[in-house]
């Protein structure tokens, strides 16, 4: 039976001010090694007060990211596909303007 599988969780934020919307630079769907990924970006309100330097988050605008994939393989064997999904994030999350950051993990969990 085929369910929904996280492969990255994270989040991504961008400088308030900064004319930059994710949800216009990152495409909804990709497809990667013939399996289509689902990338969802949420506003959410920032899960943390201060960044590690003492900066307020409440200078940012955040978005909480979810990359899935519906099939019926099992959680771990997807692992491989994660680090693909990586590989081709990585360009384009490094393409960003200045100022907007992102942590993605490895989720690898039902959803």
């Amino acid at each position: 039976m085929k369910r929904g599988v996280r492969l990255l969780q994270g989040y991504l934020w961008v400088p308030r001010g900064l004319a930059f919307d994710p949800r216009v630079h990152l495409p909804t769907e990709v497809v990667l090694e013939g399996t289509g990924i689902h990338l969802l970006l949420d506003p959410v309100n920032p899960p943390f007060a201060f960044f590690d330097d003492g900066t307020p988050t409440a200078t940012q605008t955040f978005y909480q990211f979810t990359a899935l994939v519906v099939t019926e393989a099992e959680p771990e064997s997807l692992r491989p596909l994660v680090g693909v999904l990586r590989d081709w994030l990585t360009p384009r999350l490094e393409a960003t303007p200045r100022g907007v950051g992102w942590l993605l993990l490895e989720d690898l969990r039902g959803v």
